[in-house]
């Protein structure tokens, strides 16, 4: 719609239809036809608006008829003009509202999208924050257990090491008195065999109060209740105890394989890689149990090496194998495959966790039915 900013024109005043009707009309006040156009004839009288020639009127009966038909037409075409004015207003403040309107829309999608990047944000923030308590708790609950097994070491070290001292004492002084008493009691079969049996019987428990001494010194190796949180570490030395204790709660029906390497020695925490060594033994243990050969027909390789990379461990068996549906699960924190009640599901997160707080890596390699390769690299420096 024009706003007449320019000098209008007639047809911008009125369409065709107006413009006929209007002729009738003052055709009818008049005593003769008139008529309106855009072209001057004679004795046509000018119809101004705005001070603007717009168009001519004429015919009529006499000039004084022409002229009160265009002052008439004048009039008209001013409130015409007021009108369109008022409509241009309306629609120019209509097409204002519409714009500001769909600038307020955009302003609030832009500000919807940053709120809904921000709660993103806020729930990745979340979600990291909630993996952190996590770790956190099975930090605390794999310290509190190894302090647990620590007090229990120390408290089997110092109750059963001198008594143990004492028994090993009295067999030794015990044992030479057999020696004596062969010299001063009558030589014959019965007492010799009386003698030999006693030797025997002082020998065997000799043996057992070793084995005692040995799983005592296994124990507090294993816990490392006599070092410091990080110290120097015999990879060596920790994996033979984890060994030695694995294969006393088995009851040495185990097959365990040692090939320990010629290794420097590595900046770690003794007892936390003694936990992982013994969880990865364990985790073989269970899977030749679970395998169709069993405990009795399975073998379990405990091997150290050194290369470029640094320490390397390798603790592989001819077990069970892990399912390929729960490879990508096994280091999942509290993901178990064994039946209820029967494993906390942390082994291989703790083994995992303790590895990389080593700056180190480990590698799983299984397959179904025949078998689990774990490999640790440690790094020496």
């Amino acid at each position: 719609m024009r706003n007449f900013e320019d000098d209008p024109t007639l047809e911008d005043l009125l369409t065709s239809d107006q413009l006929k009707r209007l002729n009738r009309m003052l055709s009818a006040l008049c005593r003769e036809p008139v008529e309106i156009s855009g072209n001057r004839d004679s004795g046509a009288v000018a119809l101004e608006f705005n001070l603007e020639t717009v168009g001519w009127l004429s015919g009529g009966s006499s000039g004084q008829e022409r002229l009160a038909a265009a002052d008439l037409v004048s009039f008209l075409m001013m409130f015409i003009a007021k009108y369109r004015l008022a409509a241009n207003l309306h629609h120019d403040t209509t097409e204002a509202s519409y714009a500001e309107l769909q600038k307020q829309n955009e302003a609030l999608k832009a500000s919807e999208a940053r709120y809904r990047a921000l709660s993103s944000q806020l729930q990745d923030k979340v979600d990291e924050q909630v993996a952190v308590i996590k770790q956190a708790q099975m930090d605390l609950y794999e310290s509190a257990r190894l302090r647990s097994v620590g007090q229990l070491a120390a408290g089997v070290a110092h109750e059963i090491n001198n008594p143990i001292g004492f028994m090993s004492s009295n067999l030794k002084v015990a044992g030479e008195y057999v020696s004596d008493l062969r010299q001063m009691v009558p030589d014959t079969d019965q007492n010799r065999e009386l003698l030999d049996d006693f030797a025997d019987l002082i020998g065997e428990s000799s043996d057992g109060a070793s084995r005692i001494a040995s799983i005592v010194s296994d124990l507090k190796t294993f816990s490392s209740i006599d070092q410091a949180d990080y110290t120097l570490c015999d990879v060596n030395e920790l994996l033979s105890s984890a060994v030695h204790l694995l294969q006393t709660e088995y009851g040495q029906d185990l097959d365990i394989l040692e090939k320990p390497g010629e290794l420097p020695k590595i900046s770690g925490h003794p007892s936390r890689l003694s936990q992982t060594f013994y969880n990865l033994l364990d985790n073989a243990a269970q899977a030749l149990r679970a395998g169709e050969q069993g405990t009795q027909g399975g073998r379990i390789l405990a091997k150290t090496s050194v290369d470029s990379d640094g320490v390397r461990v390798v603790i592989q068996d001819n077990g069970c194998g892990i399912a390929e549906d729960i490879r990508e699960q096994v280091f999942d924190a509290f993901f178990t495959s064994r039946p209820v009640g029967a494993g906390t599901g942390l082994g291989l997160t703790v083994a995992r966790d303790t590895v990389r707080a080593h700056r180190g890596t480990i590698q799983i390699d299984s397959r179904e039915g025949k078998g689990t390769r774990v490999t640790l690299s440690l790094p020496v420096r």
